[in-house]
């Protein structure tokens, strides 16, 4: 089958279309082909080992997934042995690393029926991204309705969910975006924007009950700033590329370690978990008309590398999409 495969950390030069050996599901898994996969910033920051302290988990000389990509959508070709509620024909969505591929092997646990009025493209834009904003509202945040949101971040992959996901449960969300996004934000249902070419939201003197960071380009008292005396900020790790640093976003990760046992203020960190039952959420989210996928743009399979530069270099907005 064909695949990006990277064998080497590096930049988009590291990334090669090639052939490779066609995956076999082991029991528990699920082999499906690939119709659309997304680009998120989980690939640049594998792709370059960035920071270098994630290669303790990445693979500390060259990434230990070798084919690139995560999110993806497209058709059940065959089930392990222990595999229960999916057939071969069957359409699905999930996250498994290796989805720049024309097959992909994911555990049954992380894959799920896609939504069935989404093309193969939309629904590719949604598990990693739409699941982590997910998990920060529902799960972290707890979002009440009537509750203030701000979504730092919010013309982004995760971003364009989050705002989505916070006015499902009744929040009052402010996105901040650049002024070229402003409009796409306000689109998805958001009260209020902050331009932030124009405006420092840590600044004004408006406090939020919830903040959720999707860039890390801001300080830990930046943000508390911004925050009720006893609102939450929910940390998801950043999304930009700083070049070649050891800990990046992670800093604020262990700052805020060391300062949230001594204050009011609930200061959280986002965790990656795929699940099926997410899926569903998202899927049900989906056909109640709540949340719709945003695609900026698509790239065949073999401009893959060119994809995930869009990403990192354009500031794209909403979704890149990968078309196999």
């Amino acid at each position: 089958m064909k695949a990006v495969v990277q064998d080497r950390y590096g930049g988009w030069d590291a990334l090669e279309f090639r052939e490779v050996d066609q995956p076999v599901p082991a029991p528990g898994e699920v082999l499906v082909r690939v119709r659309a996969a997304s680009v998120n910033a989980y690939d640049w920051h594998l792709m370059h080992g960035d920071p270098k302290i994630a290669r303790m988990s990445f693979g500390l000389r060259r990434p230990r997934a070798a084919i690139r990509g995560r999110d993806f959508a497209g058709v059940v070709e065959a089930v392990g042995g222990a595999v229960k509620g999916l057939a071969p024909g069957d359409e699905v969505y999930g996250e498994a690393d290796g989805a720049f591929a024309e097959f992909v092997c994911v555990a049954d646990g992380a894959v799920d029926r896609k939504p069935a009025a989404l093309t193969f493209e939309q629904a590719a834009a949604m598990p990693l991204a739409a699941n982590t904003a997910l998990i920060g509202l529902r799960d972290v945040a707890r979002v009440r309705p009537g509750q203030t949101v701000l979504v730092n971040g919010a013309s982004g992959g995760v971003g364009t969910f989050a705002v989505q996901i916070a006015k499902a449960y009744g929040a009052e969300v402010s996105g901040v975006c650049s002024t070229r996004n402003a409009e796409l934000v306000r689109s998805l249902g958001a009260d209020h924007v902050i331009d932030y070419t124009r405006e420092d939201f840590t600044r004004t003197g408006r406090r939020y009950e919830v903040v959720l960071d999707l860039v890390g380009n801001r300080s830990l008292g930046d943000f508390r700033r911004a925050l009720t005396p006893d609102g939450t900020l929910v940390l998801s790790g950043g999304g930009f590329y700083e070049g070649g640093s050891l800990l990046g976003p992670m800093k604020l990760f262990f700052k805020r370690g060391m300062l949230a046992p001594f204050v009011r203020q609930r200061l959280l960190e986002l965790p990656a978990r795929q699940s099926k039952e997410n899926l569903a959420a998202l899927r049900d989210l989906v056909e109640s008309g709540k949340v719709t996928p945003v695609v900026e743009r698509t790239y065949p399979l073999s401009e893959a590398a060119e994809a995930i530069r869009h990403l990192e270099v354009e500031h794209a907005r909403a979704k890149i999409v990968v078309v196999v």
